[in-house]
């Protein structure tokens, strides 16, 4: 999606930037693992392959992308390049041409170093606020395989209610719609995040705080 290509997000664990041909090969080795193709529902992408998605995804009008970055690494390594600070993605489907108020969302953080530290979470977060309030979403679903008992937790935690259950996919779907109490709550978790201007490979500025198919909407947050 072009609307977001210039654009980065601010949060207190991660950095959102748009996904761009840098951070392609350090995705190519994460989908390596048969462990997260097999959670992210991926088929096996060559690098160029991968390239191509990207540029793909970059075009689409119905898919917003960013790549997770750990903020701790950003802001602490300044000058290096922003593949040493990937933890994974986040992203929003816009594939409803009946409802398109509704999103899908999903989150991956692959690197293992950054799991379990709430990044996951807070990715979630920022791109519902960034779905609502750039792209006029007021719906949100998220596809979690039955199995992964805590994205089911992380998203029930989000106020997302289980509406669905697939036993030919093995998965269940989690809606949450936005009345005005949740939205008002969104924002508010949501009220410390910064938008900047972004420049691929030289986000700036780091020294003050301030593609696939749709896939199953969590890996290790």
């Amino acid at each position: 999606m072009r609307l977001n290509q210039n654009i980065l997000l601010l949060g207190k664990k991660v950095v959102l930037v748009p996904y761009t041909p840098e951070h392609v090969p350090r995705y190519h080795e994460w989908m390596k693992s048969e462990e997260l193709r097999r959670l992210t529902a991926s088929e096996p992408l060559t690098l160029e392959q991968e390239y191509v998605m990207q540029h793909s995804w970059q075009e689409d009008a119905d898919k917003c992308t960013f790549i997770v970055l750990d903020a701790e690494k950003w802001q602490a390594q300044l000058g290096t390049s922003e593949e040493s600070c990937m933890a994974g993605d986040v992203n929003l489907f816009l594939t409803d041409l009946g409802d398109p108020t509704l999103g899908e969302i999903e989150v991956m953080i692959a690197e293992p170093s950054c799991r379990g530290q709430g990044l996951g979470t807070e990715a979630v977060l920022m791109m519902m606020s960034y779905g609502v309030t750039k792209l006029g979403l007021t719906k949100f679903e998220a596809k979690i395989g039955q199995g992964n008992e805590p994205s089911i937790r992380m998203f029930r935690k989000l106020h997302f209610e289980q509406v669905a259950v697939s036993s030919v996919f093995q998965e269940v779907t989690l809606r949450l719609t936005m009345s005005e109490p949740e939205r008002q709550w969104l924002l508010e978790q949501t009220s410390h995040v910064e938008e900047k201007p972004y420049r691929a490979g030289a986000s700036e500025p780091r020294s003050q705080p301030a593609l696939r198919t749709s896939h199953p909407a969590w890996m290790g947050v």
